[in-house]
C-alpha cells in the first residue's frame, strides 16, 4: 500500500491534481475568510446607517419644534405690533392731543409774530408754517422723548429772548 502511495505521488498528474486541490481548498477558505468579512462589514454599516437615520430624525424634529416655536412667537410679536400701532392711533385722536399739538403750533407763531412784524398777515402766515414746521420736527426723534418728560420744552423761548422783546415793544 505504501508503494501504491509512492508511485501515485511520483505521478505529475497526481502531483498536479494535489498543488491544484490545496490551491482551490486555500481560494476556496479565502473566498469563505472574505465573505465572513464582508458581512461583518455590511452589518456594522447597516447599524451605523440606523444610528445616523436615528440622529437625523431626531435633528429633523428639534428643528421642527424651533422653527414651530419661532413662528408662534413671530405670530404673537405681529400681534403686539399690530395692537400697539391700533393703540398709537387711537391716543393720537383723543381730543386733548389735536388741540394741544395746535396751542402750541400757535403760541409758536404769535411768539414769532411779535418777534417779525406785528400787524401784517403774511408775516403771520410765515410765522404760522415755521411753526408747524418746528412742530414737526419735534414730534420725531429725541425731541419727542425729551416733551414727554419736560412737555414745555421748545414751546417757550428762553428769558434773554422774552426779555428783549419786551425792551423792544417798550422802547
Amino acid at each position: 500500500m505504501t508503494e501504491f502511495f509512492k508511485n501515485m505521488f511520483s505521478n505529475p498528474f497526481v502531483l498536479g491534481l494535489i498543488v491544484g486541490l490545496v490551491v482551490a481548498a486555500l481560494a476556496w477558505k479565502s473566498k469563505f475568510a472574505c465573505q465572513l468579512m464582508w458581512k461583518k462589514e455590511k452589518q456594522k454599516l447597516e447599524q451605523e446607517m440606523r444610528d445616523l437615520q436615528v440622529h437625523l430624525n431626531t435633528q429633523l424634529k428639534i428643528n421642527a419644534s424651533g422653527n414651530d416655536t419661532l413662528h408662534k412667537e413671530l405670530e404673537q410679536l405681529r400681534s403686539q405690533n399690530e395692537t400697539l400701532r391700533i393703540n398709537l392711533a387711537a391716543v393720537q385722536q383723543k381730543p386733548g392731543k389735536a388741540e394741544m399739538r395746535h396751542l402750541q403750533i400757535t403760541e409758536a407763531a404769535v411768539r414769532a409774530m411779535r418777534e417779525q412784524a406785528p400787524g401784517f398777515a403774511a408775516a403771520w402766515e410765515r410765522a404760522m408754517r415755521d411753526a408747524e414746521q418746528q412742530a414737526e420736527q419735534q414730534d420725531s426723534g429725541l425731541m419727542k422723548i425729551m416733551r414727554k418728560v419736560i412737555p414745555t420744552l421748545g414751546t417757550t423761548k428762553t428769558k434773554s429772548i422774552e426779555d428783549r422783546n419786551g425792551e423792544d415793544n417798550l422802547g
